[in-house]
């Protein structure tokens, strides 16, 4: 991404699908990826869900000790794929969907999908395209830790297959932010999932307009 090197190390301002708003020191720039840093944390951004970006008009701000710290860690060429493989394990707040962001640990990385482990949600599946953003917690910024179970359960490699490993399973897509989005799942087929809702209506959704899954 050289069109955005000139802006490594600068305060920039960056609107996000949405209209969520960033504004921070760009400290690393991937192909796919980059990362800010406002003060308090590093927040990790998918390009794919960046509108625009420039120089931020705001006084430049000032890295924090412990999120200074944290940056020297970084490896040298960061990508999407391997910041998530990285945090595997760790404490991280992540936004995809709705209004709230979602606290857990990423468990497995897949082709075009991740596992997720929320206290609230129990295990979440994430698809690639729709996490807009994530954010690690400081050691000492930590406010739960949890005991993440172990599952034997398989896991298919692509989005789609693993759908339809939960054809006849109630299901809740897109954190309930629509209720047609959650009911049985009936069948998954050329990318186009049959849901039945509570209220007994068939809803067909194209299912890479799906952002999150979870079996309640």
């Amino acid at each position: 991404m050289n069109q955005l090197k000139p802006l490594l190390h600068k305060t920039v301002y960056i609107r996000m699908t949405g209209g969520k708003v960033f504004e921070g020191i760009l400290t690393d720039l991937g192909n796919d990826i980059l990362v800010i840093n406002d003060g308090s944390h590093f927040q990790y951004i998918p390009l794919l869900h960046i509108h625009k970006i420039r120089l931020s008009h705001s006084a430049d701000l000032e890295m924090s000790p412990n999120s200074a710290l944290s940056a020297t860690k970084q490896e040298k060429t960061i990508s999407y794929r391997s910041t998530l493989t990285n945090a595997k394990g760790l404490l991280t707040r992540i936004h995809v969907a709705g209004k709230k962001d979602i606290q857990g640990y990423i468990t497995h990385v897949l082709s075009d999908y991740f596992t997720y482990y929320s206290p609230i949600y129990k295990t979440l599946y994430i698809s690639f395209y729709h996490l807009k953003w994530l954010t690690f917690y400081e050691n000492d910024q930590i406010p739960f830790s949890v005991d993440i179970p172990v599952s034997s359960a398989p896991l298919s490699r692509s989005w789609e297959e693993q759908l339809k490993k939960l054809e006849g399973r109630l299901v809740i897509f897109d954190m309930e932010e629509d209720p047609d989005k959650v009911g049985w799942l009936k069948k998954v087929e050329s990318s186009m999932i049959e849901l039945q809702t509570l209220n007994g209506e068939t809803m067909y959704i194209k299912s890479n307009h799906l952002k999150t899954v979870y079996v309640p």
